[in-house]
């Protein structure tokens, strides 16, 4: 099997999670979080539909992990995103970063949106 290095020039990696956090380029980040190409932030949670419709023109998808286990996200947060022609993918939050970093290192224009395992 062949091994390649994930680069990602300047970009903001997910580089861990555990229970309540995530570390993200090298710093921790307590609770939800959003995260793109250029930062990351705190997030609040479904209830918090801002931060995303602002990525609106920045991002063709966000990945939306759901903690440990894959659930659905409010029916109220899913019809605000698709109406503003984001794209979203839910998933488990670590499915959630693992695929968001991928999509990084190949410079696609992605999101994530995460609530900690």
């Amino acid at each position: 099997m062949e091994l390649t290095e994930i680069t990602f020039s300047g970009a903001t990696p997910i580089d861990g999670y555990g229970p309540g956090f995530f570390r993200v380029a090298g710093e921790v980040v307590e609770g939800p979080i959003v995260v793109t190409i250029a930062s990351a932030r705190g997030w609040g949670g479904y209830d918090d539909s801002a931060p995303l419709l602002d990525l609106a023109e920045d991002v063709d998808v966000i990945f939306i992990g759901t903690g440990a286990e894959t659930a659905q996200i409010p029916k109220g947060l899913r019809h605000v995103l698709e109406d503003a022609d984001i794209g979203i993918e839910v998933m488990s939050s670590p499915a959630a970063c693992r695929t968001y970093n991928v999509l990084l290192s190949e410079g696609r224009r992605v999101a994530l949106a995460a609530l900690p395992v």
